[in-house]
């Protein structure tokens, strides 16, 4: 299960963050003709040592969400504190010295290792790039590393296409280890996987985390994994996030009919439990980014959408403990 460990302050703080793609014409002059609205107006918060999952459809905005705190992609609008530093205002060689407490896991272990390089340059890179290690005692951390994530200290001169997927994917987390970070992003780092090899991963980011003192924000799409690793979850729906709880009360109480649906669509073990259950079918497509629906942008696929939903943006407020849902019919 996720750690319980004592969370001692805000280590990642988000406010008002926007990332928008703009979509240009022409070929020699190209002019700007729209924005591709990837994440529009985001607030939450990561405690020190916890899990935040971050959830939804594909193509809703989480990678990037994620990449933007990262400052991988340059915020369009907004804040992102990193223990109480806005990495959106950081440049050159301040954010430089900022990146060694925070790595990314990335979603494909085939596309994320050059394949040109061996597993001890992969590793050893981020040693030699913040001037962490050289020579010898980066051979020698390297293959610690190796050794931490489950793989033989052994295998450094070999190359990536020489391991199967959970293998390189373990590659991937020793080399976000390797500057020793405070925050890692996890990017899907499982969907790639064999069934029988995501287990293991999970298990493996759960020990480090705990060995590390790490905190995780873990996006996915598969609610069963992200209700097992997260403390908290975040339901993201085009751009925006519609609820923010705790897991247990996300489970046991889901407020916004997006988080109903989704929850609806995960198998029960126990067939008669099954039976009874009522399945939510969302109707059509989720809307473009570009041209989101006006008001709440679920309401052209919410089941309880009343008129004020398609005029008004609902506010995301606080509507129990800790519980913040942006919803008006709630």
């Amino acid at each position: 299960m996720a750690t319980t460990m004592t969370h001692n302050g805000t280590l990642v703080e988000v406010r008002g963050l926007k990332k928008y793609f703009p979509i240009t014409q022409g070929i020699i002059i190209q002019r700007k003709v729209d924005d591709v609205k990837a994440v529009d107006g985001l607030d939450f918060s990561i405690q020190r040592g916890e899990t935040l999952g971050l959830v939804g459809e594909s193509g809703c905005g989480k990678s990037t969400t994620g990449r933007t705190i990262l400052q991988l992609y340059r915020p369009t609008e907004g804040e992102v504190f990193f223990e109480g530093k806005d990495l959106a205002r950081l440049k050159g060689e301040e954010l430089r010295r900022m990146r060694r407490h925070m790595q990314m896991i990335f979603q494909d272990p085939y596309a994320s290792l050059n394949p040109r390089m061996t597993v001890g340059d992969i590793i050893g890179e981020p040693l030699e790039v913040h001037n962490i290690a050289k020579g010898k005692e980066k051979k020698e951390q390297v293959q610690e590393l190796l050794q931490v994530v489950g793989l033989n200290p052994y295998f450094v001169n070999r190359y990536p296409h020489e391991f199967s997927g959970g293998q390189r994917q373990r590659i991937g987390i020793a080399r976000a280890l390797a500057v020793r970070p405070d925050f890692i992003v996890c990017d899907e780092p499982i969907s790639a996987l064999d069934v029988s090899i995501q287990a293991q991963i999970i298990n493996l980011l759960e020990e480090l985390q705990e060995k590390f003192h790490l905190t995780y924000l873990f996006i996915a799409h598969d609610l069963s994994v992200v209700r097992h690793i997260s403390d908290r979850i975040a339901v993201m729906y085009l751009g925006k996030i519609v609820e923010l709880t705790d897991r247990t009360a996300l489970y046991q109480n889901p407020l916004h009919p997006y988080t109903k649906a989704l929850l609806s669509a995960i198998p029960i073990p126990d067939p008669i439990i099954e039976e009874k259950r009522e399945r939510i079918i969302l109707t059509g497509d989720v809307p473009s980014p570009v041209h989101p629906p006006s008001g709440c942008r679920f309401h052209t696929r919410c089941p309880l959408a009343i008129d004020i939903c398609k005029r008004v943006d609902p506010e995301f407020r606080e509507v129990g403990a800790q519980h913040w849902v942006a919803c008006h019919v709630v």
